[in-house]
């Protein structure tokens, strides 16, 4: 990367980063401050309210995406940090759970991650453009797994009301880093391989695999988001343990599925194995639930599947968007995946609505017998998808195309060897490769496309 894209990279992980810090850290204790609000004994109420942000950050996220191009990035973007911080604050000074189930709402509101992508892409070249994706991904991850083990402390030191205070006190901070941190992109372009493109809808809904995937997401989500209606309770119920101690839970669980996950992953893309390794996750997420279902009462037992989880989880997460990057045709992979982040939100809004509905009125086993039917029913999805290819898409843009160079492009570069398809879009100037992770003749497709075709 040069310095300007390292700059771009870094700053906007850091954005990300601080906002889902936010919105995670008081996953872990939340239930429990919840309870000591009036209101707090409907758990329904308090599974709207955990999961409320999913729903509105589903229903904004593609919007903030299009805005920004017509309005620009970071204009949008600080908008999107604005709403957030309000929504913090919001909850913060809430008196009810009422009060903080509308700050929740307006911090989804501030759904600024299609636009972060949009202005990642602008500041990046096609060829860096993954590395710097991947970035902002381990950043979000990091920010996850630090929330979990994060979040019993802060409740001690400062109550939940003051996680949601410092949550807005970083999305302003984060705006500082946007205006002045952040490059100012050259020019605003449209990105197929990161944007949403409602033209390109309907071929991404028609694709079986990509709706495998996307209802993976929206399981795995919504079987995250409801078990956190329970787990804080079982904790302590099992093990007696106070809700600022739970991080001595958390932290070795979390860092424990994380050194498990990388050899998992390795294995996975290196010997062309992702699809068993993805369907062993999904099976193990199953027996976890079935785990926590039949041994609430037992505390080491609740332990061992919560660790089982968290392997799960992580494996899961870290495959799946790899996984619509293979499979979705080139010229509509951001697409693919605005759906795919769609379906993930309004998995966490289900999840919260779902998870604290039944813990209302049929019990906290109800929730884990919910969370392994969802697992379940991906389980049986996952078993029957085809292998997914052994490719990685690489996009060149190389300016205007006349008809003929995009037709001589067209017949020329599938003859490259480990060149898997080939898409052409004059519009965008840019060329998207699917090609084999095995090995592909990189220089002379280079070469081609240096010469547009040879016309």
């Amino acid at each position: 990367m040069t310095s300007s894209e390292r700059r771009a990279a870094v700053s906007l992980a850091g954005i990300f980063g601080l906002r889902m810090l936010g919105m995670f850290l008081i996953l872990p204790v939340f239930a429990l401050y919840a309870q000591t609000l009036p209101g707090g004994d409907d758990h329904t109420l308090i599974g709207l309210a955990l999961g409320i942000y999913g729903l509105t950050q589903a229903a904004l996220m593609i919007p903030f995406g299009m805005a920004s191009d017509r309005y620009g990035r970071k204009p949008v973007i600080i908008v999107g940090l604005v709403i957030f911080a309000l929504g913090s604050f919001l909850a913060a000074m809430a008196d009810d759970l009422w009060g903080v189930l509308i700050g929740r709402a307006l911090q989804g509101a501030g759904a600024i991650s299609a636009a972060v992508t949009a202005l990642l892409a602008d500041l990046t070249r096609e060829e860096k453009r993954t590395q710097a994706m991947a970035m902002i991904g381990s950043t979000i991850g990091l920010a996850f797994a630090f929330s979990l083990a994060a979040g019993p402390a802060f409740y001690r030191w400062i109550g939940v009301p003051g996680m949601f205070a410092m949550t807005g006190v970083l999305a302003l901070l984060a705006i500082l880093v946007i205006r002045y941190v952040t490059p100012n992109p050259g020019r605003i372009a449209f990105h197929s391989d990161a944007e949403a493109n409602p033209a390109r809808l309907k071929d991404v809904l028609r694709q079986v695999e990509l709706l495998r995937l996307n209802w993976g997401i929206f399981a795995l989500h919504a079987a995250q988001m409801a078990m956190f209606v329970v787990v804080p309770f079982a904790l302590i119920e099992s093990g007696g343990l106070a809700a600022e101690d739970h991080w001595r839970v958390y932290l070795p669980v979390v860092i424990g599925s994380l050194i498990l996950m990388v050899p998992a992953i390795i294995f996975g893309e290196k010997r062309g194995a992702l699809k068993p390794v993805f369907v062993a996750a999904i099976a193990l997420m199953l027996a976890a639930q079935i785990g926590l279902a039949l041994t609430m009462d037992l505390f080491w037992a609740v332990v061992a599947a919560l660790f089982a989880f968290f392997v799960a989880f992580n494996v899961l997460e870290a495959s799946l968007p790899s996984l619509v990057s293979k499979i979705a045709p080139p010229e509509a992979k951001g697409t693919a995946m605005g759906v795919y982040n769609t379906a993930q939100a309004f998995g966490l809004f289900f999840g919260g609505l779902a998870g604290g509905w039944l813990a209302q009125h049929h019990g906290f086993t109800a929730v884990f017998v919910f969370c392994a039917a969802l697992v379940a029913s991906w389980l049986l999805l996952a078993a029957g998808m085809a292998p997914p290819p052994r490719v990685s898409t690489r996009m060149f843009h190389i300016g205007p195309l006349t008809p003929e160079q995009t037709q001589a492009l067209l017949a020329r570069l599938p003859v490259f060897v480990g060149v898997e398809a080939v898409t052409v879009l004059p519009d965008e100037g840019a060329v998207l490769l699917k090609v084999s992770q095995t090995g592909w003749d990189e220089e002379g497709v280079t070469h081609l496309l240096n010469l547009k075709g040879g016309i």
